[in-house]
């Protein structure tokens, strides 16, 4: 079972940045990927950006070119870098992991483990 802690939200100026960081625990050997996902008020979740153990990352667009994931795996951290914060990134930014599963008829991964989340607020 993998747990994840995130850390490093807070409160910001529009225009400054914020690093938040997730301490990953137990069994990742299955990980596909990890990521940071975020839910700002009156919205659903969203991805916001990924990183698989290769180093290959995504991002929404919108924040594309302000933020950047990377991680250590010496310390099973994950980090997101954020900068140029805007009000629309104020939420809850929650660490994830996907894992592989196995079914009969092959395998594929699914975000199975979440952080308690951490809070971003921009003002």
């Amino acid at each position: 079972h993998v747990q994840l802690v995130e850390s490093g939200g807070g409160p910001v100026e529009a225009g400054g940045s914020l690093r938040l960081s997730c301490v990953a625990s137990g069994d990742s050997n299955n990980d596909c990927r990890l990521g940071w996902y975020r839910q700002s008020p009156g919205k659903e979740r969203e991805k916001v950006s990924t990183i698989r153990r290769d180093g290959a990352t995504t991002y929404t667009d919108s924040m594309k070119g302000r933020f950047t994931i990377s991680q250590d795996n010496a310390k099973n951290t994950l980090y997101l870098q954020m900068n140029s914060l805007k009000t629309e990134d104020t939420g809850v930014y929650y660490c994830a992991a996907e894992v592989e599963r196995s079914e009969y008829w092959g395998s594929y991964c699914s975000w199975a483990h979440w952080g308690q989340g951490t809070q971003v607020t921009v003002s």
